[in-house]
């Protein structure tokens, strides 16, 4: 996406994989560009969708959730695009996990048994469903790597006040719950997530993107059991099959590698995934729309013309 320019624009930034238009210090225009990211390194060509797919799978789970706490977003005036209230944002993650996976296994099997100060059961084996969902919470890093810290260590350094951490832990655990409702109905288990708040005044805000398969991991309910119980490979939905691909072709975002070649084919087959991630996870058929440049920039004038 080319960079574009906004009446009574304020800022813009650009992450790795999205666009972020402030206006007038109260709007965000954030548009989902079809970069694609892993081991913190944006790959080199874009996959056709991707950003739709995400955009729109946020979306959805956001009205979904509505009714639990408010959010940031206003509108989607395009397929990729969505608007919302700019609020000043917790430099904390609140990482939520249902299930002995990713780094709270690799933390559980290296013989630790608290992550984030959260206690573990002893006995556990890799995926294994904890007797209540934790919140282990890290930083969210300006640069480099996010870091663990725990609930005291975020009230103790003043990250988050008291009042508003209890807030933002209700709150993760209703989101939790209710992406864990919405899932299942789909055939899946919504294994771990995260969840981003923000404040406007003295009000907690839901902000970003959730439950979307970047954010989130998902497996199969059908055979979880008897893949636990076999030691199967649990089946994931997620974007985990592109860090294999790199990870095969040698590539872990370390210094002195190179990115592998992305081939048509190959690029068509992520496309194709994410497509199938969006109809699975949302249960209606995708239906993909090509806007240019300067049709997108017209609705979003149209909406921020609009918007109240």
């Amino acid at each position: 996406m080319n960079l574009l320019q906004f009446p009574r624009q304020t800022a813009y930034y650009r992450g790795k994989v999205r666009d972020v238009y402030t206006i007038d210090d109260t709007w965000l225009v954030m548009i989902a560009s079809d970069r694609i990211s892993a081991f913190d390194v944006i790959l080199p060509r874009p996959i056709p969708f991707k950003g739709q797919v995400l955009n729109q799978i946020a979306a959805y789970m956001l009205k979904a959730t509505a009714d639990i706490c408010p959010n940031w977003l206003k509108e989607t005036p395009a397929p990729n695009v969505a608007i919302g209230r700019k609020c000043q944002p917790f430099r904390v993650e609140m990482v939520v996990r249902g299930n002995l996976t990713g780094h709270a296994w690799r933390t559980y099997s290296s013989g630790k048994r608290e992550l984030c100060g959260v206690a573990m059961p002893e006995g556990m084996r890799e995926h294994d469903p904890f007797p209540k969902p934790i919140i282990t919470p890290s930083t969210k890093a300006e640069a480099g790597h996010d870091e663990d810290i725990s609930r005291e260590e975020i009230i103790g350094r003043g990250l988050v006040g008291e009042k508003h951490y209890v807030q933002m832990e209700a709150y993760t655990l209703a989101l939790f719950q209710r992406g864990r409702d919405i899932a299942s109905k789909r055939g899946l288990i919504l294994v771990d997530t995260k969840y981003e708040f923000g404040l406007i005044g003295d009000t907690v805000y839901l902000m970003d993107e959730i439950h979307t398969p970047d954010s989130s991991r998902y497996f199969y309910a059908d055979g979880f059991e008897e893949r636990q119980a076999s030691g199967e490979r649990q089946q994931q939905l997620s974007k985990e099959f592109v860090r294999e691909w790199l990870i095969a072709n040698h590539f872990m975002g370390k210094e002195g590698q190179t990115v592998p070649e992305m081939s048509d084919e190959w690029v068509q087959t992520i496309s194709r995934r994410y497509i199938e991630l969006y109809e699975k996870v949302i249960g209606e058929p995708f239906r993909g729309q090509s806007l240019t440049l300067e049709e997108t920039y017209q609705r979003i004038l149209y909406s921020l013309a609009n918007i109240g």
